[in-house]
């Protein structure tokens, strides 16, 4: 019997990214619990958690094909979540010896532990990778200690307000309203961007090729031009069993009889077993954590110029030594570097740029054609792939961003390197398994072309999992930042990663092929990361347990 979620006390950003449902605006906001404030704080919170908006299924295109008495929600205007640092549930009066369960990662908060996530807050190495003002004031200002995230969403077509942006200015000012010196909480102040008060994000627009001229619609592409949103993991309990076995592919965990089951619930929810069949120790009483989860918040700065002009002077020598002129030869350096093309279809489902170009003009014809069942077929591709096939590298590099991020079933410890085709085919994720991340986020900063790096342009991304250190930080570190699990020595992520005066990326070729290696050399940094702290998701049990100060360790 598949296992039932209560969706009521979980908090909606945990299950699914809002983006996916039609909801392309937000904004973050920080909080202070100010000093000798807890009890009035947590009125504040118990006012504020009846705004909450929680996992219930509300109507959207992703719950159009569900039985309707499962659809209970309100389609909110503006959805709202909470989260606190370990220093915020102290300040709200969370007993210590509930506080003392929570993992070390966590209580020690990620500017302390930059050093581990290859981070430079202060500018030490690159002046301009210094974190905004917001995450650094706390160290010299008590008064400006990160307690609280709170998040807001906003529909594309609200049901109160003109727009999205009404209605996310409408949420703020609530909150806005009942904050200040003189109140129990106070908004903090230092985010980059056009207000200090909140980091602005939202989906970057594109020419509807569906409308009439000039007609745009939400894209969604980051700054970069990566389509984004694909392959998020998939868990027991996240989805109604009328779409899991369609959504577990290639999502989910791969199984040595080749087929997908859903990753264990524990990796991504508190209170449930992992992979490891084990409910990882939590802090008493057990409804203080359960259905809850722990989030990294990263802010990233793009430094768009910098990745097109490399990519272009990159594939100059790369086209004339392949046979592609500049167009193709540009798509193709941006994809191995990716391990997808720029519209998401990965490289292990077409390897070459004119195979490509078919695979688009087939779901182009399938969806022309309204042939459903040929459209879903080809886009089920887009997850459902594995590297069995590609041991050389030559199809998707062992180095791309996504073979790096999530290595599928490339690094089963049980399969031989030279093991036969048919054998490498019954490979599975199991060292994969505890390493998956829920991603959620939206672009920020200007959708225009730029002539400069030194913009407000970016990414915001919100990490969700059971662990931490075993799952954000070890991706962070030893995947992203170190290659010598994908045979690449120091090499780091071309897109992510960090890159020195010796940094490369190589973009490897057949046996067969009768060419070299392709060497892209002396990458300049491409991301950096701005700024970000660790929260823990309470569920809406711990919410109340917060708010009304009943948490009760013994």
């Amino acid at each position: 019997m598949a296992l039932k979620l209560d969706l009521s006390d979980i908090q909606g950003n945990v299950l699914i990214g809002y983006g996916r449902l039609g909801f392309p605006k937000a904004r973050c906001v920080l909080l202070h619990v100010n000093r000798n404030q807890a009890a009035k704080a947590r009125a504040f919170l118990e006012e504020l958690r009846g705004k909450i908006t929680t996992a219930e299924l509300w109507p959207s295109s992703k719950t159009a094909d569900l039985p309707r008495e499962i659809v209970t929600a309100q389609r909110p205007d503006v959805a709202i979540n909470v989260a606190f640092t370990f220093m915020g549930l102290l300040a709200m009066g969370v007993p210590v010896r509930t506080l003392r369960g929570l993992p070390d990662e966590f209580q020690q908060g990620m500017l302390d532990r930059a050093e581990i996530l290859s981070d430079d807050p202060y500018g030490h190495g690159r002046p301009e990778s210094r974190w905004d003002p917001i995450w650094l004031n706390e160290r010299s200002d008590p008064h400006a200690e990160i307690h609280a995230l709170v998040t807001f969403n906003a529909s594309a077509q609200p049901t109160h307000f003109d727009s999205p942006e009404a209605a996310l200015e409408d949420a703020f000012q609530w909150l806005n309203k009942r904050c200040g010196e003189n109140e129990a909480v106070s908004i903090l102040a230092g985010h980059g961007g056009a207000n200090p008060l909140y980091q602005d994000m939202g989906a970057l627009l594109e020419p509807d090729p569906e409308g009439p001229p000039g007609r745009m619609r939400y894209s969604r592409s980051e700054h970069f031009g990566f389509a984004d949103g694909f392959g998020d993991p998939v868990f027991e309990g996240q989805y109604p069993d009328a779409v899991m076995a369609e959504r577990v592919v290639g999502q989910g965990k791969r199984t040595a009889d080749q087929t997908w089951v859903p990753l264990a619930t524990g990796e991504f929810l508190l209170g449930y077993p992992d992979e490891a069949q084990e409910v990882p120790g939590a802090s008493a009483p057990l409804d203080f954590s359960r259905n809850g989860t722990f989030l990294a918040y990263r802010k990233l700065h793009q430094n768009v110029k910098a990745f097109s002009d490399y990519i272009s002077s990159t594939a100059t020598r790369y086209g004339a030594s392949n046979g592609l002129d500049q167009e193709a030869a540009e798509e193709t350096i941006k994809a191995k570097m990716a391990g997808r093309w720029s519209d998401g279809v990965p490289l292990m489902v077409a390897p070459t740029y004119g195979e490509w170009q078919a695979f688009r003009g087939a779901l182009s014809k399938a969806k022309a054609d309204k042939n459903e069942a040929e459209f879903k077929r080809l886009s089920q591709k887009l997850t459902d792939f594995t590297y069995g096939a590609d041991t050389d590298g030559s199809k998707c590099p062992f180095s791309s961003h996504l073979r790096r991020a999530n290595p599928r079933d490339m690094l089963d410890p049980t399969m031989p390197a030279d093991a036969p085709a048919d054998q490498l085919a019954k490979a599975t994720s199991v060292l994969n398994n505890r390493r998956r991340l829920l991603r959620r986020g939206l672009p920020y900063g200007g959708t225009t072309p730029i002539d400069s790096d030194e913009v407000e342009q970016g990414v915001l991304l919100l990490f969700l999992c059971s662990s931490l250190f075993r799952q954000f930080e070890f991706i962070q570190q030893q995947w992203m930042q170190y290659g010598l699990d994908f045979n690449a020595g120091n090499d780091t992520c071309p897109i992510i990663g960090n890159h020195d005066s010796e940094a490369k990326f190589v973009i490897a070729t057949s046996a067969d092929s009768g060419k070299p290696p392709f060497i892209c050399d002396r990458p300049p940094q491409f991301v950096e990361t701005r700024g970000g702290a660790y929260f823990f998701v309470p569920s809406m049990t711990s919410l109340r347990l917060i708010a009304q100060g009943l948490t009760d360790p013994t």
